[in-house]
């Protein structure tokens, strides 16, 4: 099976690297023509991924024609911009693996719902998972959920990207590991918010469960299952992204939470912090179906300009209720 990738950043370089393991061929496509022209004179993406040496059977590209040929291709562009690349690769049937976490502004659409309407006749299947892209370009240990309505497609895709480093577990729900990759961007922000104003670790401990509670209940509402989301790629990559600095997102948060506003942050960013996109979108799309959603909102609110103690006065002040 030969695998195709577009997206040259991190993420996208590390997938690549997965791929090529054992010297297998793979066709990475990135925008930047610098990211292409180092993966193929030097093996290294300094710009996103520098320090990683990459297997020199990834060929990179500027050509999205290039991936015609794939058996499969892992799309690992930024949320916002899958519909538009997908629609200028015209890949076909191609089985697209999807990436990106986050859902797309205006139309509320999880990235699954805009492949099946950019590429109709592509299979469609989700990896997702904790996964910081340089521990997973260095081979350190590594498990991800990899979901798919197609049973053949999915035990083909997991057996291609599978090592002893790198471990795909199956699932069927292709909604419930999308929506923890992308509402976990978002209570990444808010712990970032809660070590950045140095509210502590009990603090911080309490909002990521009731950052689980509010997953589950916008995942369950939207036909997910309570497993997945408890799985690899809702709990777990929560778990990841809310206790590290090397996460964008709790990074982001960090910064809001010292009370730097949010326009300087993001301006500053050579790689995206999806949760800031997500949040807005989330926030309506749990409004729509009568979610509650507090700590997403109160993301949004500080994403906004709000002032971070007035923030979590509000949530502390919520009336108290049963837990479940």
């Amino acid at each position: 099976m030969r695998i195709g990738v577009i997206g040259g950043g991190a993420w996208g370089t590390a997938l690549a690297q997965v791929a090529a393991r054992g010297g297998k061929a793979v066709t990475l496509w990135a925008r930047e023509d610098d990211v292409v022209a180092a993966i193929n004179d030097t093996h290294e993406n300094s710009l996103f991924l520098r320090g990683v040496q990459l297997s020199d059977t990834i060929r990179a590209t500027g050509d999205l024609a290039a991936l015609n040929d794939c058996d499969a291709i892992l799309v690992v562009a930024p949320a916002q911009h899958v519909r538009a690349v997908l629609t200028a690769a015209d890949t076909g049937a191609i089985p697209l693996v999807l990436c990106a976490k986050g859902i797309e502004a205006g139309t509320r659409m999880l990235v699954g719902e805009v492949a099946r309407e950019a590429a109709p006749h592509a299979p469609i299947a989700v990896l997702s998972g904790p996964t910081f892209a340089h521990e997973v370009a260095a081979g350190q240990p590594t498990a991800v959920t990899l979901a798919c309505a197609d049973t053949a497609l999915r035990d083909a895709l997991s057996a291609r990207l599978a090592s002893p480093a790198f471990r795909p577990y199956a699932s069927s729900d292709v909604v419930g590991a999308e929506i923890g990759g992308a509402v976990k961007n978002v209570l990444a922000i808010a712990c970032g918010v809660v070590e950045g104003a140095g509210l502590g670790l009990n603090a911080r401990a309490a909002l990521i469960a009731r950052g689980f509670a509010e997953m589950t209940r916008f995942g369950l509402a939207k036909g997910a299952r309570a497993e997945t989301l408890a799985g690899l790629s809702g709990l777990g990559d929560l778990v990841l992204t809310c206790s590290s600095t090397n996460s964008r997102n709790f990074s982001l948060g960090v910064g809001l939470g010292q009370g730097i506003a949010a326009e300087g942050l993001l301006a500053n960013r050579q790689t995206v912090a999806e949760g800031a996109h997500t949040a807005p979108v989330l926030r309506d799309a749990a409004e729509a179906i009568g979610v509650d959603m507090p700590v997403v909102a109160a993301v949004c609110d500080l994403l906004a300009g709000a002032d971070v103690r007035e923030i979590v006065s509000r949530l502390l002040s919520r009336p108290l209720r049963a837990e479940v």
